[in-house]
């Protein structure tokens, strides 16, 4: 397994295990309120459901954005390398190793420290379709693009 491929199957394990927990969280929630609603009656009762109806869509739109950069993960095909950077692209910047896929959390990966940015974000921007050598500008601070895998 490459390190591209280590980087993304580490991500999307840790996005499926967020995504189970979101829908552990929701069927419970779920089912307090059916529970709840069994021998419960008056305003602390229906405050108590709007609340937990609240909590559920907070969870449910949760669940749908890890869902989104899950998917976004899966598309990306970890086998292709180019001299320009592109969405799959490892990156090393300074000294900062990047992979250019979706906003997830740094990670660590036998010893090395990664971050995923966004195309979208003002250095993932930047640096796409860019190659070794080339040097990109984000808020004054400048990056030396170093390797491009």
């Amino acid at each position: 397994m490459t390190f591209k491929q280590k980087i993304k199957q580490h991500h999307l394990v840790l996005l499926q295990d967020k995504i189970d927990v979101y829908q552990d969280m929701i069927s419970g929630l779920s089912e307090d309120a059916q529970n709840d609603a069994k021998g419960s009656a008056g305003d602390k009762h229906e405050t108590a459901l709007s609340m937990m109806h609240l909590e559920q869509e907070k969870l449910t739109n949760k669940l749908k954005e890890t869902i989104v950069l899950k998917e976004i993960l899966e598309k990306i095909d970890v086998s292709k390398t180019t001299t320009t950077i592109f969405l799959g692209s490892y990156v090393t910047v300074n000294s900062i190793q990047l992979f250019i896929s979706a906003a997830l959390p740094k990670i660590n990966i036998e010893g090395v420290t990664v971050l995923s940015i966004s195309p979208q974000s003002p250095l993932g921007s930047q640096l796409m379709g860019k190659k070794q050598g080339d040097i990109v500008f984000v808020n004054e601070t400048s990056f030396t693009i170093h390797q491009v895998l």
